[in-house]
């Protein structure tokens, strides 16, 4: 597609003027200039590629607001942060706000000139939102995280199905659909259910990190290998487990052995991952052990190593997740941790994650029974849902029960929300005069008070909702600490607080039927569990693979069939070492290990009396660790006993 130069020196100009950058990044441009002639734009980005500019930059070249629909509440809060920084005017609406701040917030968009409006993809069915969303003058429809609304997708959320109404109300607003991982078919469905226009473009950038080294250690004993790895390689790291138990396992042994770590699940509450995610950024703590739950939206360019101790079920996220190791382009490793129980482990999956049809079935029934729902009786009646019990009365598995409703959601039976944030709330119990009189104390909570009148209305009469990441934003203050001083405020009667809290909640969506009357489509069940298992087996394929670059391989998997082997991953390593650099290698091997055999530690600067060039002797010092014959401690290198 050709373009129009004074419009791309148009962006170039607001780039320059909100951003401070005199250039595009990669495929960004030809992203904008796409979106900005009205083309909708299918735009594949690995993580680090600069998504937020692509449809930031366009809309601040028109007359009206993008409408931004995502999946992640903190990092639609993060950009609407960044945007307000930089004089830019956007807002949010997400789970757990008051009525009537949605109302406000929608009312700005009508009125206010705001040029990005945030709202999840569940927003999308509200009846005041729909109404409201009509009177918005819409230029430009944002989908992030596009592969959720895909059918093939490894990250199913049934909401995003509704986008393509929104379609029907601005008909003349560009879709723009980023997602940094999708294969050719997911490419395909994403167009299709967003209702593409014949003229759209499809950008891709190449997924090959070059910076990036994918290892597979085949380990019985993943302690043992995790301290050797964190004692090879310096600098910051995301460890990912398989589950919330195992983070906290896994950092306390990291703490035992002296490291300085940090452990973050879903099931944490909001200070408690923003304090712990804090000390990580600031290098307080060098590693973070967690889930999948951690790392979407982390702005942490410098992570020198992303090691998974269990393998996820899917390449996409497994890429994601290593992906997040070396985005400043420097050196950097995803390594994954495997042995011979990993392969059951990962078929087990495939049962837990869709359970049998009568198994379902079941769960529907008791779910039922569990609420005493009669039949023809449920229809739109909400609960809030402890799965821990409900699988307790009825000795049913956890994992499978949660797969279960998640089935049941898709079919349109129950909407199963696992955790639905309540958002905190304050409400001052004083005279606005009395407040004025007492107000005292620490610097902090002057400054937090201050924030708090100048934000937010209504406080002397009634309970306000509050969002403290705003807060901390605003102030400069921490969350943990704005949390202490909101709790002595209310200790001292003062205000009324009520923090934030996560219950899962299922609505019954249609009236109850009996068990055998659940309907089990083929594209619900049967389609999505052999594409599931279709995932899995890659997954292991990738593991267990012993002859083809790693790079090429995770590149052939989102269609990128050409290209060169990384030479950097362990099966190139292994190849260079079994190629002509053979006796190179060995001799330069056999001259550091004489240098050691002394058994004095010594730094690499000391090899210099070798004579060696720097990367043959880096090439050497790699091989011999890898054979495990030397090893590192306090910056010096020994013989291994």
């Amino acid at each position: 597609m050709e373009y129009d130069k004074a419009i791309t020196a148009k962006y170039r100009d607001i780039l320059k003027e909100y951003w401070g950058y005199d250039h595009f990044r990669g495929i960004q441009e030809e992203i904008i200039t796409s979106i900005g002639t009205g083309h909708d734009t299918l735009g594949l980005m690995p993580t680090g590629g600069g998504k937020s500019i692509t449809f930031q930059v366009p809309t601040m070249a028109t007359d009206g607001l993008c409408l931004v629909i995502t999946p992640l509440v903190a990092l639609m809060k993060d950009q609407v942060a960044n945007l307000r920084s930089r004089h830019i005017k956007a807002a949010a609406i997400y789970s757990g706000m008051k009525h009537a701040d949605i109302i406000t917030t929608l009312e700005n968009c009508i009125f206010g000139d705001y040029k990005f409006l945030y709202v999840s993809p569940e927003r999308l069915s509200s009846e005041i939102f729909l109404i409201k969303i009509r009177r918005i003058n819409v230029r430009i429809i944002t989908v992030d995280e596009a592969h959720c609304i895909s059918q093939w997708g490894h990250d199913f959320r049934p909401a995003y199905r509704e986008i393509s109404k929104i379609r029907e109300i601005f008909p003349e607003a560009p879709v723009l659909a980023l997602t940094a991982t999708a294969t050719a078919e997911v490419v395909k469905d994403i167009q299709q259910q967003l209702a593409f226009r014949e003229k759209c473009a499809v950008h891709r950038m190449s997924f090959e990190r070059k910076n990036l080294s994918y290892i597979i250690r085949n380990t019985d004993n993943k302690e043992k290998e995790l301290l050797h790895i964190l004692s090879r390689i310096s600098g910051s790291a995301i460890i990912y487990t398989q589950n919330r138990k195992k983070t906290q396992e896994v950092a306390e042994f990291l703490i035992s052995k002296g490291h300085t770590a940090e452990y973050y699940h879903a099931g944490l509450s909001s200070h408690a991952k923003d304090e712990r995610e804090e000390r990580w950024k600031s290098g307080k703590s060098r590693i973070m052990v967690a889930t999948n739950a951690f790392g979407m939206g982390i702005d942490k360019p410098d992570v020198r190593i992303v090691i998974h101790t269990d393998l996820p079920s899917s390449i996409e996220a497994y890429f994601q997740e290593a992906g997040r190791a070396g985005r400043d382009g420097n050196r950097a490793y995803a390594v994954a941790l495997y042995n011979s129980n990993d392969k059951r482990t990962l078929s087990k999956r495939i049962s837990d994650n869709y359970p049998t049809k009568e198994y379902i079935s079941n769960i529907y029934e008791h779910i039922c029974y569990y609420y005493k729902m009669a039949l023809g009786d449920g229809y739109n009646c909400t609960f809030e849902f402890s799965l821990t019990d409900f699988c307790r009365t009825y000795r049913f598995q956890t994992l499978q029960t949660d797969s279960a409703l998640r089935i049941l959601t898709r079919m349109g039976y129950l909407e199963y929300v696992e955790e639905m944030e309540y958002a905190s709330s304050i409400h001052f119990t004083i005279e606005r005069d009395e407040l004025y009189k007492i107000r005292e104390g620490s610097r902090d909570a002057e400054t937090l008070l201050t924030a708090i009148l100048r934000n937010y209305c209504g406080l002397f009469s009634e309970q306000v909702y509050i969002d403290e990441h705003l807060l901390s934003k605003l102030t400069g203050i921490s969350r943990h600490r704005i949390y202490e001083i909101l709790v002595s405020l209310s200790q001292r009667r003062i205000i009324q607080y009520r923090p934030s809290k996560k219950t899962p909640i299922i609505t019954f969506t249609r009236r109850r039927v009996l068990a055998e009357e659940l309907r089990f489509e083929k594209e619900i069940y049967d389609d999505r569990k052999a594409s599931f298992e279709e995932r899995i087996n890659y997954v292991i394929k990738y593991a267990q693979s012993s002859e083809e670059c790693r790079s090429r391989m995770l590149l052939a998997y989102f269609g990128e069939k050409e290209g060169n082997d990384c030479g950097e991953c362990d099966i190139c390593k292994k190849k260079n070492h079994g190629s002509g650099n053979t006796n190179i290698q060995h001799e330069t091997a056999v001259a550091i290990m004489a240098f050691l055999s002394d058994g004095t530690p010594r730094t690499v600067e000391e090899f210099d009396t070798l004579h060696l060039s720097r990367q043959k002797l880096n090439e050497a010092l790699r091989m011999l660790a890898d054979e495990e014959k030397i090893e590192t401690i306090n910056g010096k290198i020994k013989i291994k006993i």
